[in-house]
């Protein structure tokens, strides 16, 4: 492409080194696509400080929120597509419960993906089956049974009726009267259960026949440990919650967990060459070998700010550079500030960030596993390491003579 190769791997390998040694995370992939190709992917470190094992380009790894965008998002596209959802009609249209709702019943499905209909940012369902430290046996069993019967994690089972629970405190939750921009990830704990509704498919079903088999992106899929794959699975934290062992292969999040590993907030497992393919295919607005899976206009919908007017940079579902960000710095941008207004993506609290940017042609992925061994790890942020491998791929781009 005409950029200058080994300029960027000295710079990539020396943030990489850097973030290794200031234990940011103990190990990570870089992969970056230019045209529709991919022209850069390296690992870098181990999947444990231990360094016993190397991190490999086939690893699987917990996608955390990236889940948001790669799972729930797509098929919420289709079914606008399809006329099924309506994007400026009442959400309790579709969501029955929220009719009887005072605060809820008039949100629409655009304010709720653009976190501007004021709802809870977040709730730690994990308070409701815990009480001083030990798990309530009416909730969660160590033996699988009737009423016991999906696992939350090795040698735990949910009781069967808890995620009903789940989605009857979601819609009694309070709902602000500020309409502003407060990133919330309550709905998406309720959209699997609204897509399996509407297409009448079980949510991973549905997921697997409409997205993942067409697009070729094998490894992505919740509970992989369930799935037989022969990859790695990369390690999150050693849980001092409710697990009390290192967690792998099973989601880190924890309201995931209690559904089951099946979600639309957190969840999703995958590896950095089959994220590129999804967000490449966001990137070409959803063409995928003369086959248009989802129509122009509805990406470009979603992948568009939606309420600059109130200071919210969010397009629907998907996050955006912040506003102004061509003006900042590399210190307060986000992410590049070469990114175009146009680019979007997703972070995740494990250590993940996807960001396509269709004016440029760029995809960039980033994986680690920065919560080990404990989530109180912020290095990753403070050493502005995402943003700034991001723009070292934008300063090489610009400074090609091919750039063009």
């Amino acid at each position: 492409m005409g950029m200058d190769t080994l300029l960027i791997h000295h710079q990539v390998d020396s943030v990489m080194d850097l973030g290794i040694s200031e234990k940011a995370f103990p190990g990570a992939q870089v992969l970056v696509a230019k045209n529709n190709e991919i022209i850069f992917h390296k690992a870098y470190g181990y999947h444990t400080y231990d360094s016993i094992q190397s991190v490999e380009l086939d690893d699987l790894y917990d996608l955390a929120s990236v889940t948001k965008i790669t799972a729930p998002l797509p098929a919420l596209m289709k079914l606008v597509d399809e006329g099924k959802l309506n994007l400026d009609l009442p959400f309790s249209t579709y969501w029955e419960p929220w009719k009887k709702r005072k605060d809820k019943r008039d949100l629409t499905l655009r304010e709720i993906l653009s976190h501007q209909a004021g709802l809870v940012p977040y709730i730690i369902f994990l308070k409701k089956v815990m009480r001083n430290g030990e798990l309530k046996k009416r909730f969660v069993s160590r033996s699988q049974n009737q009423r016991f019967e999906e696992p939350i994690y090795s040698g735990y089972y949910i009781q069967n009726h808890f995620q009903r629970k789940m989605h009857r405190i979601i819609n009694r939750s309070k709902v602000s009267e500020d309409k502003v921009y407060r990133y919330s990830g309550l709905s998406f704990l309720i959209f699997p259960e609204l897509i399996s509704q509407l297409t009448s498919m079980d949510y991973e079903t549905y997921l697997q026949q409409t997205f993942y088999e067409p697009l070729g992106c094998n490894t992505l899929t919740f509970n992989p440990t369930k799935k037989g794959f022969s990859n790695a699975i990369v390690p999150t934290e050693v849980d001092t919650l409710f697990r009390n062992q290192l967690v792998q292969g099973w989601v880190h999040d924890e309201n995931a967990a209690l559904m089951g590993g099946v979600s639309g907030n957190a969840g999703l497992f995958g590896t950095a060459t089959d994220l590129a393919k999804i967000m490449l295919f966001y990137q070409n607005y959803g063409l995928h070998k003369g086959e248009q899976i989802i129509s122009q206009e509805t990406i470009k919908e979603f992948i568009k700010v939606q309420f600059p007017e109130n200071e919210n940079r969010r397009g629907l579902g998907f996050d955006k550079p912040l506003l102004g960000n061509d003006t900042l710095d590399l210190k307060e941008a986000y992410p590049s500030p070469l990114a175009s207004r146009s680019s979007f993506g997703h972070s995740g609290f494990t250590g993940t960030f996807v960001w396509a940017d269709p004016e440029n042609q760029l995809v960039f992925i980033f994986l680690s596993n920065r919560v080990y061994p404990f989530r109180s790890h912020r290095k990753l942020y403070e050493l502005k390491i995402r943003t700034t491998l991001h723009h070292i791929f934008y300063t090489a781009l610009i400074n090609s003579p091919q750039k063009n």
